[in-house]
């Protein structure tokens, strides 16, 4: 069975980056196209709840897009507010993400996993996911947890089904 190609946006949360140097929009985008799915969005937005929330409601109200990946603001200092701009939006939270993420980074960052807030959920049947900005923790998950969950053939199961049956 082929993996089936899902319609992705990809949304880079910085103070600092821009288009020019957002290595890791870059990293999740090149990540994405390898796996065979379609980058169908890509933007970037300061750290600011209302702006975050205003790029990923009207990507959750277009029905082209699957699956929203979201790069920043999931720390614990400073303006870092990704999670509390998305979180109002879930239907269901996929709590494990987040549990799960933190597990496997800290192999590899240890104690200092405690302060990342990776979140993910489902709203209006697409997939939201909250990574921290770094390029080593984007690697990690996607390399770890979402490649996996957004291949169709992955088993015992993946998110692909959810978003594949009916009407979207």
């Amino acid at each position: 069975m082929s993996n089936v190609a899902l319609n992705i946006a990809v949304l880079t949360v910085s103070d600092t980056r821009t288009t020019q140097n957002d290595t890791s929009g870059d990293l999740l985008v090149q990540s994405a196209l390898d796996a065979n799915h379609n980058v169908v969005e890509r933007n970037l937005v300061k750290d600011d709840i209302y702006q975050i929330r205003a790029v990923v409601s009207q990507w959750i109200a277009n029905s082209d897009i699957q699956t929203i990946i979201i790069t920043g603001g999931t720390g614990f200092s400073g303006r870092d507010s990704t999670p509390e701009a998305v979180s109002p939006l879930f239907d269901k939270t996929i709590d494990g993400f987040g549990e799960l993420f933190r597990a496997i980074s800290y192999d590899e960052i240890g104690s200092s996993t405690i302060q990342s807030r990776c979140i993910g959920g489902l709203a209006n049947n697409t997939l939201v996911f909250c990574l921290p900005g770094s390029n080593n923790a984007c690697s990690t998950g996607w390399n770890r947890l979402l490649k996996e969950q957004l291949d169709s053939s992955h088993k015992p199961c993946n998110f692909v089904g959810l978003l594949t049956k009916g009407p979207h």
